[in-house]
């Protein structure tokens, strides 16, 4: 059967502008998520365009402090076969995970602004692993909890309705949020 609809442009994304914010809503955003646990998150996805999954996954190893670049190499997530052995201490959905598509492994420019949270919440981080040493899992996670355990990819949930309400922001989804990017 022909198709109705038109095809459109290749490689063109369409943004749907009531569901993106402004930069001057993306500040008040960042601003109202300075000291919550997805402060960098909202980061990386609003100024980098980077999925939950892949935020997730992002290590201090993977950023490149001389050239301010960020390599996208791995995701955390959901292993889809899983084995009947139980055996294994790591969560199902905090695993190291292979990115979706070869394409999808890639060097970003890591905008001045994000690279200086970057730099904080490294010192952070080490702050965390000096105090809670023999309980600090030390995988050089960037969005990890105090104790630097991994988040899962729908930790950001808990926090980020709230955050968009309180700062009376448009309800928006947390993927439109990389669209705004």
């Amino acid at each position: 059967m022909p198709k109705d609809i038109e095809a459109g442009p290749y490689h063109i994304r369409k943004a749907n502008i009531q569901k993106t914010l402004t930069m001057e809503q993306i500040h008040t955003l960042l601003e109202a998520s300075k000291g919550t646990p997805i402060h960098m998150q909202v980061f990386f996805n609003a100024f980098m365009g980077l999925g939950r999954q892949e935020i997730n996954g992002l290590k201090y190893s993977d950023v490149d402090y001389i050239n301010h670049t960020l390599s996208v190499e791995r995701q955390l997530g959901k292993e889809l076969k899983r084995n009947s052995d139980k055996s294994e201490n790591t969560p199902l959905t905090k695993k190291e995970l292979l990115l979706k598509l070869a394409s999808s492994k890639r060097a970003l420019p890591i905008p001045d602004y994000v690279f200086e949270a970057i730099l904080e919440e490294k010192k952070r981080y080490e702050r965390n692993r000096s105090h809670r040493m023999s309980q600090f899992l030390d995988a050089d996670d960037i969005c990890c909890s105090n104790y630097g355990k991994p988040r899962s990819k729908d930790f950001h949930w808990k926090y980020d309705k709230k955050l968009l309400r309180d700062a009376e922001l448009p309800d928006i989804r947390w993927h439109d949020l990389r669209s705004t990017y």
